[in-house]
């Protein structure tokens, strides 16, 4: 079954970037089940109409599915092209909460410096998120946040510990599930004293920033969802 976003539950309307992926992408015939949920934990079955305009018709009743704890935060630095967004799709369907797009002294990206490209390459994260949470039918949307550094990072998630992913660090635990993915030239030693945070590794070997994020997120993902377990020595 398809599955899209939509403002209300109890009148479904189909954005129409939806309905032409429904009717042309993924050629849903009338009367076909599609879910609708609304990305803050409610979902519920719909039949595919096509009249005038292709549109849902609610058969089903509203489910609502409870969050999972501890949300998960990954923040990175973005880097050039259009690996911000494979993060951002991979992060999401993985699972995690919370994605914060990331400035700091060693960014070779530097959205911020123009406050109209930065609210575009935010929005066009969160489409990136919407699409990726739809395909992995996830029902709670993540929220994709910036453009901020790391104080302002460890302020938004606290009276959680920040940690920041270094080489060397601590094994990646839910008692600190906020982690921050460095820039491709890594923190500077100002960075990495940044008060109440501490390191956490993935490691012997040096990671690209992008691949340190999906890791990390589904490090986090897996130890939350039981799939795997530490190791009473590696917490």
């Amino acid at each position: 079954m398809a599955q899209v976003f939509v403002t209300n539950l109890e009148d479904p309307v189909l954005d129409p970037d939806d309905a032409h992926h429904l009717s042309r992408v993924l050629r849903t015939a009338p009367g076909e089940t599609v879910v609708a949920a609304d990305g803050r934990g409610a979902w519920r079955r719909c039949r595919f109409a096509v009249g005038s305009l292709p549109a849902l018709v609610p058969d089903g009743d509203v489910v609502h599915c409870r969050r999972v704890d501890p949300p998960v935060t990954v923040a990175f630095v973005p880097v050039k092209g259009d690996r911000p967004e494979w993060v951002v799709q991979k992060l999401t369907e993985l699972g995690v909460d919370r994605i914060v797009v990331l400035r700091s002294q060693r960014s070779v990206v530097r959205w911020d410096r123009d406050p109209g490209q930065a609210a575009r390459a935010l929005e066009r994260l969160r489409r990136v998120a919407t699409a990726a949470a739809a395909q992995s039918r996830r029902a709670w949307l993540p929220s994709v946040e910036g453009i901020m550094n790391l104080s302002e990072l460890a302020a938004a998630v606290a009276p959680g510990q920040l940690a920041l992913a270094e080489r060397g660090g601590e094994h990646p635990s839910l008692d600190r599930p906020a982690v921050a993915i460095g820039p491709e030239g890594g923190w500077t030693d100002d960075e990495r004293s940044q008060p109440d945070t501490v390191l956490a590794g993935l490691g012997p070997t040096v990671l690209r920033a992008e691949t340190a994020a999906v890791a990390m997120g589904t490090v986090l993902c897996a130890l939350r969802s039981g799939l795997v377990h530490a190791s009473p020595d590696l917490t």
